[in-house]
């Protein structure tokens, strides 16, 4: 067995996904190769790596390593190789010399041990200390965890994201329980879990491995919008995926009961089981719903009539009486739901209400799920119309999501709109009506034909089934509406009719068989076509739609396909792999998950004008720089507001010149483009057609085989989503 010791030169390969490394090290007896496998490297660290000589035929002698450990770097140049790597973000070369040239070998020694001597180094101040000191820390924990994690199979990628969740406790986290790591860490499921605990030699009998099977399917259903399990469904579930009896799966049921961990509830004969945080948020919405919608409320002066004939008269409209009795209503209740498709009138009846109430002298909040929908209630009603989150006021504490406002300190306002509510889930509505005290007049705008949330419940169709509240469904096409094709095609669809085709100036259907040409057109489409005749911008008018992830036509062969046409490899722009996903400045991409606490500033003129916290799930951005010195990566999203991610953040993005409908929904865009071929049946129906097509504002284009276009027609199948909100409303109404 050979040793060697070196400082990290350069990394000429590195597999992130299985840690495969190949790098030169500068040792005492000249260059040398290295390959094999290692946890964590960055170049200017000092490595000891022990193994075999080995001749490749292209690239000579290297060194096979079998065991490897970092070393502190001892010499003024190693310490100031290893500074100098960008692994501490605020160093890079020249800081890292002035910090070297000044405290010598004892650098190490005072980062650690005496870090505000650093603030002696001219452009180290308070803010960047801390980052600096931070980092170093992170760094030595991090190294020790990573090598813990790898005998167990588990690739760096995955070994970020639990020292993110877990920091320094991770190594005793995951001895003593290695099945949190499904519950805790975005991107684990259970079977990950589930090898590295067998590794670790846990019995596949352990009461830890069962809760964590039950716990999974149960968030598996939730990930499919369901808020209970059916006990003989998730008893069947849990011990085909575990190989047990089920009298175990039976104990572990009770005893998570107990705990109260999950809720037990009897319904029609059925046994039904909850996450106790989704049977919470169930009896409580609808315990607020029946409140609000019986509420007495303060008796408002208003001659509608009279009101309705002069917002005509100053509008030059005349309101259908579907529009009339929505404006009614909301007047006189306490909760009603307005709904209906795409050219019937929802925005002109919510400028109506909104121009009673405030000539009332009274106030009016609006509110939408997401970002965009909310900015687009805004443009339409000349309004300002803020995020559900952002009408909480929420922030982030120890990790945890809180809202300002609850049933403690309520929401002052008489008249609450809420646009989009077919996305609202059941735990966000019941925060939202936390906030809201009866009295309030409550109005959920919606088109129920819609996808619904992507979160679990069934929140907007419960409520209208409950039969509880007024429901006014708007079915009236407007003349102007009906000029759109988008919009008349839409209300075809949703029937069950197929479209018409290339027949306007706003609806296409681009006919061809194979799909590597479909994606050869849809590119073209976005690259050349569609922004020299309508004068488009590629990347923040055009949206690529399709219905599923994989596949000749899903989203990460367009991606790609789509960033090599629309935003090609240049030696002017920087690049950054982090797992299958390649980024390039000037890539358009999306926040897949909510972050309450990541920070974001607006800056005009080089000052900032405003500052604030929260990228969400859905929100599109382009990426302006990639800065691998300090490890960071800056967003602008909205075209206003910048964000700088750590590396360690990446996996929080996605290229998004292609995204899924479900990742639409809330969003309009210009012009969408999809495309027509086969996708599993579950996936190409007629809701998730009707949702993509009612996205674009301008322009659909499709692009593929009818036949596929008609089966998503075909089938409505709407698939069935375990809910008792409906259930609990109606039983709540009998106590009242």
């Amino acid at each position: 067995m050979l040793r060697l010791e070196g400082t990290v030169e350069d990394i000429i390969f590195r597999n992130e996904t299985n840690t495969y490394t190949v790098a030169n090290l500068d040792t005492p007896d000249g260059r040398a190769t290295i390959v094999g496998y290692i946890p964590v490297i960055n170049i200017g660290e000092t490595l000891r790596a022990e193994g075999e000589w080995i001749y490749h035929p292209t690239y000579g002698e290297q060194l096979e390593i079998s065991n490897v450990s970092i070393v502190v770097p001892s010499t003024v140049n190693g310490i100031e190789k290893y500074l100098s790597s960008g692994l501490i973000p605020h160093i890079g070369p020249k800081t890292a010399k002035k910090i070297v040239e000044r405290f010598g070998t004892d650098t190490l020694d005072i980062i650690q041990y005496n870090p505000e001597k650093l603030k002696e180094i001219e452009g180290i101040g308070d803010k960047k200390l801390t980052k600096i000191v931070k980092a170093f820390e992170e760094q030595g924990e991090l190294r020790e965890v990573m090598i813990f994690l790898q005998q167990y199979g588990i690739t760096p990628n995955y070994g970020i994201r639990i020292y993110k969740k877990y920091g320094k406790d991770t190594i005793n986290v995951i001895s003593e329980n290695p099945y949190k790591l499904s519950e805790d860490v975005f991107g684990i499921g259970f079977k990950t879990a589930d090898k590295i605990a067998q590794n670790m030699g846990i019995s596949i009998e352990s009461p830890y491995r069962i809760e964590g099977g039950i716990r999974y399917i149960i968030n598996k259903f939730a990930g499919s919008g369901h808020t209970y399990v059916p006990k003989e469904e998730l008893i069947e579930s849990t011990g085909k995926m575990l190989e047990i009896e089920d009298e175990l799966i039976e104990n572990s049921i009770r005893e998570l009961a107990i705990k109260g961990i999950i809720h037990i509830l009897s319904i029609d004969d059925e046994i039904r089981v909850y996450y106790t945080p989704f049977h919470v948020a169930e009896s409580n919405v609808s315990r607020k719903v029946v409140e609000l919608s019986r509420a007495e409320l303060d008796d408002l002066d208003i001659d509608v009539d009279k009101v309705i004939s002069t917002i005509e008269g100053q509008e030059g409209i005349r309101f259908a009486k579907k529009q009339i009795e929505a404006i009614r209503e909301s007047i006189n209740n306490g909760m009603i739901v307005i709904t209906g498709g795409p050219g019937t009138g929802k925005t002109t009846i919510i400028n109506a209400i909104i121009k009673i109430f405030e000539d009332q002298g009274l106030t009016v909040n609006l509110a939408a799920p997401t970002g965009r929908a909310a900015k687009r209630m805004s443009e339409t009603t000349g309004v300002e119309a803020k995020t559900i989150h952002r009408l909480l006021e929420y922030s982030y504490m120890e990790e945890n999501m809180v809202f300002g406002l609850d049933e403690d300190s309520p929401l002052d306002t008489d008249l609450l709109i809420i646009d989009e509510a077919s996305m609202i889930d059941i735990l966000l509505m019941n925060s939202l009506l936390k906030a809201i005290t009866p009295g309030t007049r409550l109005i959920l705008v919606g088109d129920i034909d819609q996808l619904p949330s992507v979160g679990a419940g069934n929140v907007l169709k419960d409520i209208i089934n409950s039969n509880a509240i007024k429901v006014v469904e708007l079915n009236e096409i407007f003349r102007q509406a009906e000029e759109s094709l988008i919009v008349v095609n839409a209300h075809k669809i949703n029937k069950g009719q197929f479209p018409i085709l290339n027949k306007g100036d706003d609806f296409f259907f681009i006919r061809e068989k194979n799909s590597n040409n479909t994606v050869n057109i849809i590119s073209n489409l976005c690259k050349e076509r569609l922004p020299s005749y309508y004068g488009l911008n590629p990347l923040k008018d055009i949206q690529v739609l399709t219905p599923m992830k994989k596949g000749d036509v899903g989203i990460n062969a367009l991606n790609k396909h789509l960033q090599d046409v629309l935003n090609p490899r240049s030696k002017l722009k920087k690049e950054k792999t982090m797992g299958d996903e390649l980024f390039r400045v000037g890539d358009k991409v999306m926040q897949i998950k909510n972050n309450y606490t990541t920070e974001w500033e607006v800056i005009k003129d080089g000052e900032v004008i405003e500052k604030g916290e929260g990228v969400f799930n859905g929100d599109f951005g382009i990426i302006m720089d990639i800065d691998d010195d300090n490890r960071i990566m800056k967003i602008l999203f909205d075209d206003e507001k910048e964000v700088e991610y750590n590396y360690n953040q990446l996996d929080e993005l996605k290229l998004s010149y292609a995204t899924t409908v479900h990742k639409s929904q809330g969003s309009e865009f210009p012009v969408i483009v999809m495309p027509m071929h086969w996708g599993p049946p579950m996936l190409l129906t007629r809701n998730l057609l009707y949702t993509a097509i009612t996205r674009a504002k301008e322009l659909v284009v499709l692009v593929g085989e009818e036949k596929y276009l008609q089966a998503m027609i075909n089938n409505n199948r709407i698939t069935r989503r375990y809910s008792s909100l409906d259930y609990k409303i109606r039983n709540m109404l009998t106590m009242y």
